[in-house]
């Protein structure tokens, strides 16, 4: 037999394929995934269209098509008074979670350590362990899933490559405040740590709350990759369409990996969005829309065995359970198998699988498809 070293001994299939998967097999109503499943904007179909009839279908520019960036740059600079350069600063790339594995891949070495707060999206671990780096991970504070800024101090040293934050979070909705990107500014002071921003949920944002991103702090971008998708703010998860922001400096090393793995991305998507991000309430209103879900799902789950742990952004709202003393992963599966509603066990983005009974719930969903599965659940006892 063909003998394999394994970069990833420990990965297996991961538990969104798992879940979904199981949803199919059982007919079930998928909360678990995180994507839509309501139309995307009409206009925005017609614009691909439009680009693809026009010829627009071969390579662009390896850092994107030109006109794309400068409006991306123009809106920050509008959001937050910033002074990013489209040619030097932004590059397009296949989706959020590629942009931040090219961002770690660019800056990991042999037995770098990285700070990765838990729960995590299920990319940043294999992202850094198969660069020969190790994760450093600290579990955020439950219930509300702050950042124990103290803890971080203690594990800071000068094997300390990177800390990875995001905000909007997923899987828990928790959102960094004013006094948190104080704290960050702390420990990052007079050292060379860099910060790896994931911000794919950035609009996503309730409750009058603000999303403090990174590119609000010239001192923090100096030493950041701030990650974006498309996918979230649009409602086109299936594009695999996201960007990555950072200073010069760090974006020329950025492009040097992404060069010689992507090289460039889908073309007649990119002109169809230079166009689209005019619409400048598509973004700024999505984050009410999205509220909307969130508060309906809780009024139907108020009426289920469920505890709400509030979320403040993202697509998600986590909810915990008292009523079964069942693992969070056991009564996953069978809320699949026997009540036709599929979610994800929060314990699966904790490496040592810690179990605070709390499944998240995906909200990004029509109203009925909410309505469907709150009626299964309420059947619980």
């Amino acid at each position: 037999m063909l003998a394999l070293h394994s970069k990833l001994p420990q990965v297996g299939t991961t538990i969104f394929t798992t879940m979904s998967s199981l949803a199919i097999t059982h007919k079930a109503i998928n909360l678990g995934q995180g994507f839509p499943d309501f139309l995307m904007n009409k206009e925005l179909i017609a614009l691909v269209a439009d680009a693809m009839q026009k010829g627009k279908n071969q390579y662009t520019h390896m850092a994107g098509y030109g006109l794309l960036r400068e409006r991306i740059a123009e809106k920050y600079n509008m959001l937050y008074d910033g002074n990013i350069n489209s040619e030097t600063d932004i590059t397009i790339t296949p989706g959020g979670t590629y942009a931040i594995y090219t961002a770690l891949t660019t800056i990991l070495e042999k037995d770098d350590e990285v700070i990765v707060f838990e729960p995590c999206y299920d990319s940043y671990i294999p992202n850094i362990e198969i660069n020969g780096a190790k994760a450093i991970c600290i579990s955020l504070q439950y219930p509300d899933y702050s950042i124990p800024w103290q803890e971080v101090k203690t594990k800071i040293n000068n094997k300390t490559k990177a800390i990875i934050i995001n905000s909007p979070h997923n899987p828990t909705g928790a959102v960094l405040t004013e006094e948190d990107i104080v704290a960050l500014k702390e420990i990052v002071a007079n050292t060379n740590i860099i910060i790896v921003s994931d911000e794919v949920y950035e609009h996503l944002v309730f409750d009058g709350m603000q999303h403090q991103s990174i590119l609000r702090h010239t001192d923090l971008m100096e030493r950041s990759f701030v990650c974006f998708s498309f996918g979230k703010t649009y409602h086109c998860t299936g594009w695999k369409i996201g960007y990555c922001i950072a200073s010069a400096a760090l974006m020329k090393e950025f492009r040097k990996v992404h060069q010689f793995n992507c090289f460039s991305c889908n073309t007649p998507q990119q002109y169809a969005l230079a166009e689209y991000i005019l619409h400048k309430n598509a973004y700024l209103e999505v984050g009410n829309i999205m509220q909307e879900k969130r508060d309906y799902l809780r009024e139907l789950m108020k009426q289920t065995p469920f505890n709400c742990i509030p979320s403040h952004g993202s697509y998600f709202e986590c909810y915990s359970y008292h009523f079964t003393n069942e693992t969070d992963k056991e009564l996953a599966v069978r809320l699949t198998k026997e009540f036709g509603v599929a979610t994800i066990p929060v314990s699966a983005f904790y490496t040592n699988a810690t179990d605070n009974k709390v499944l998240r719930f995906c909200f990004a969903k029509e109203k009925d498809t909410l309505e469907k599965a709150a009626k299964q659940l309420q059947k619980l006892k």
